[in-house]
């Protein structure tokens, strides 16, 4: 009678480890908001009702909230995290960041990254936070960070410059950027939100040259097999806003991507040419879906049984544009794989 009891506890602690274990993942979801405000532009704003539903629904759904460097950290170094894992950001550092989302955020205890333009800053511009309201938000849970020092295209090069020319201007962006960071708030995270979520390969390749972490505005889960030149963010304003489809995309999943190919993400190739090489281990091929920013259901042709490529039906509009491929895993119920590529048509 001993053994058996024994014999049951042990299995009781067994299966409980295995459910723990089930529950940790390789992965996570970063959101990307701007505004909070229902002054400002509706295309990248969220009300302060609005802001607390998103925020109200990771806490009634047991979502683990942490800090950027946290989840960044952990993916990199190939850690385990909680299953439901989510880092909040913000770009450009608007005033309303400071009166209308930081006491939000403070009574659900959450933390926060934002981006920031330091040449703005130092320019007194009244629409951004000075030092002074960053450093009060610092000591109440947020991290900050570099978006260049005044919003450029960096991937644009000057009209007769060089290719050495455009990397020594740009390098001198982000590290003078990163400096003025540290000198006023004591911040050194090396991590980059390009400035209208553009990039291009050289961009990447500089980026990562020097030490950061570069992150866009396409959509999509992230995991430790992400490239970190090109990290995703869901954007959660505007049209995104609305919690039914957020809440998707909350609980989505970053597919093991063993290959990424196209000519470049900032192009002339229209329509453009993408190849993603999957391990194809949680999700039927049958069931991958890709669609093209404003035009609808894409191309898809299985070049080997892992390898898919990924065209459009009509030529892409210029400017930007997305290839978004999804796939429902077998394993989690209501819960989608998820991958973005955004393109610049030149």
């Amino acid at each position: 009678m001993v053994c058996f009891i024994m014999y049951k506890k042990l299995f009781h602690l067994v299966l409980l480890t295995l459910i723990g274990l089930s529950l940790r993942a390789h992965a996570g979801v970063i959101l990307q908001y701007h505004h909070v405000s229902e002054t400002l532009p509706a295309v990248t704003s969220v009300s302060e009702e609005t802001f607390t539903e998103h925020l109200n629904y990771l806490k009634n759904n047991d979502f683990n909230v942490i800090a950027l460097n946290e989840l960044l950290d952990a993916l990199k170094q190939g850690y385990t995290l909680p299953d439901k894992t989510v880092a909040i950001t913000f770009d450009d550092g608007y005033n309303n960041n400071y009166d209308q989302a930081a006491p939000i955020l403070e009574k659900f205890g959450y933390p926060y990254t934002i981006f920031v333009n330091p040449k703005l800053i130092d320019e007194g511009k009244r629409y951004v936070m000075g030092w002074d309201k960053l450093k009060e938000l610092i000591k109440k849970g947020a991290l900050i960070s570099n978006h260049t020092a005044q919003h450029d295209y960096l991937h644009v090069k000057l009209d007769g410059e060089t290719n050495t020319q455009w990397k020594e201007r740009i390098t001198q962006d982000i590290v003078h950027s990163q400096q003025r960071i540290k000198e006023e708030i004591g911040h050194n995270y090396k991590y980059l939100a390009y400035p209208y979520g553009e990039f291009d390969n050289e961009l990447q390749a500089l980026v990562t040259e020097l030490g950061y972490i570069g992150i866009g505005q396409h959509s999509g889960a992230l995991n430790k097999h992400t490239n970190f030149s090109r990290l995703p963010r869901f954007p959660a304003s505007g049209v995104y806003s609305d919690i039914k489809t957020l809440a998707t995309k909350l609980n989505s999943q970053a597919f093991n991507i063993t290959q990424l190919s196209y000519e470049n993400s900032v192009t002339t190739q229209n329509p453009p040419v993408l190849t993603i090489g999957f391990q194809v281990d949680d999700f039927n091929k049958s069931q991958l879906a890709c669609y093209v920013s404003g035009i609808g259901k894409a191309n898809l042709n299985w070049v080997t049984d892992n390898t898919v490529e990924v065209t459009s039906p009509k030529k892409l509009n210029k400017g930007r544009s997305r290839f978004n491929c999804t796939a429902p895993s077998i394993k989690k119920p209501n819960s989608y794989y998820w991958f973005s590529q955004p393109w610049v048509i030149q």
